[in-house]
């Protein structure tokens, strides 16, 4: 059985905001986008919450209308606020119960060139079962699955699941499986929640069971954990270390219930050494495919952006039993954008550019004999 999880960074669609030249041009907007969704969502809305609010929608481009740039303002009953001929907004709800609609994040399409290459990708790996990391939503992952995938000449996966997480921007977790594979039992953990009553998981960190054709369970838990890019530095660090001290607990409670297959995967947005991922990597007994002897890092220890050991982010975790199966391994760069001076890795013919790339992280896999 070949396992291999991909960080496919959307399919079709894209927050516009997540598709600016860079990072640090995007991530100011989805910030003011959280702060003011939170203070919308609060039951009642204060003199400083209004204030604050206001000064929020200018920011986004919402003075004159309910349409910004890269947000969109849907009121559909109520009167949440009013923009008076001189200009200007006034917040005239009290609370949340004063009006009905929602803060919308907009999207635009994917680059093509940058969606056939993630297609490429996901069909040259040739993996029995795919852990797909920010995909938009269950339709969107099989609607690329059986029209995309089959177009390029490839075979479509005959089972696709995805269970929506707590991200508002579309890029849930999931997993796809070969005829052969079908997957069973699922459990979502997007309810678990911290001590402070806000959820653990900035996505999900759901557990999928796959029988193997040989009549083995597999039980695999697909995470995208919280980002450095996205917050404060010490705020995103101490989320991380409860996401992945929460995922230990899961393992540690899977193993304890008998189960020997476990297989963790996913993009941690963190390197090995890190803190925030110490309770999951150095308080477990879960090896890390890259440390099997059997192992090819193709030349880079990374698995993102440029592939240098500071971007080693995206993980293939095993339990001992599935560890000591393993035949072989390796990281699958086609798709990345190489750089140029020089160039690190063979890529498709179509990455002429970085906008093309299918994703910015390498699809990780594994051989597995199960």
């Amino acid at each position: 059985m070949k396992l291999a999880v991909y960080n496919v960074e959307n399919l079709f669609d894209r927050a516009k905001a997540m598709n600016l030249a860079s990072w640090d041009e995007g991530r100011p907007v989805l910030e003011k986008f959280a702060e003011l969704n939170q203070l919308l969502g609060e039951i009642d809305y204060t003199p400083a919450d209004k204030s604050r609010m206001v000064a929020l929608m200018r920011e986004l481009g919402l003075e004159k209308s309910d349409t910004g740039p890269f947000v969109i303002l849907r009121r559909n009953r109520g009167g949440l606020l009013r923009r008076p001929r001189p200009g200007g907004i006034v917040i005239e709800a009290n609370g949340r119960a004063d009006w009905v609609g929602s803060l919308e994040l907009r999207y635009e399409p994917v680059n093509e060139h940058a969606m056939r290459n993630t297609a490429r990708v996901m069909i040259d790996i040739q993996a029995d079962v795919l852990g797909v990391v920010e995909a938009e939503s269950r339709p969107v992952l099989s609607a690329f699955n059986t029209e995309i995938l089959p177009a390029l000449g490839g075979e479509a996966f005959r089972h696709v699941m995805l269970i929506d997480g707590n991200d508002e921007r579309g890029i849930d977790v999931g997993l796809m499986s070969r005829d052969g594979y079908p997957i069973g039992t699922m459990r979502s953990h997007v309810d678990d929640r911290l001590p402070n009553g806000q959820p653990v998981f900035s996505r999900d960190c759901p557990e999928f069971e796959v029988t193997t054709p040989s009549g083995n369970r597999l039980l695999v838990l697909v995470n995208h954990l919280k980002s450095k890019g996205y917050g404060g530095m010490a705020a995103s660090n101490a989320k991380r270390k409860a996401q992945a001290e929460r995922i230990a607990q899961i393992y540690k409670s899977l193993i304890d219930n008998g189960e020997t297959n476990v297989a963790i995967i996913g993009d941690f947005n963190d390197t090995p050494a890190s803190a925030p991922l110490a309770p999951l990597l150095d308080e477990t007994d879960l090896k890390d495919i890259f440390e099997h002897p059997a192992f090819d890092d193709g030349g880079w220890p990374g698995t993102y952006g440029l592939c240098n050991a500071s971007n080693k982010i995206d993980y293939i975790l095993l339990s001992p039993g599935l560890f000591d199966r393993v035949q072989s391994g390796g990281v699958f760069r086609k798709g990345m954008w190489p750089g140029s001076r020089p160039r690190r890795w063979d890529a498709y013919a179509e990455v002429k550019r970085p906008a093309d790339a299918g994703s910015d992280h390498a699809a990780l896999w594994a051989e597995i004999d199960i």
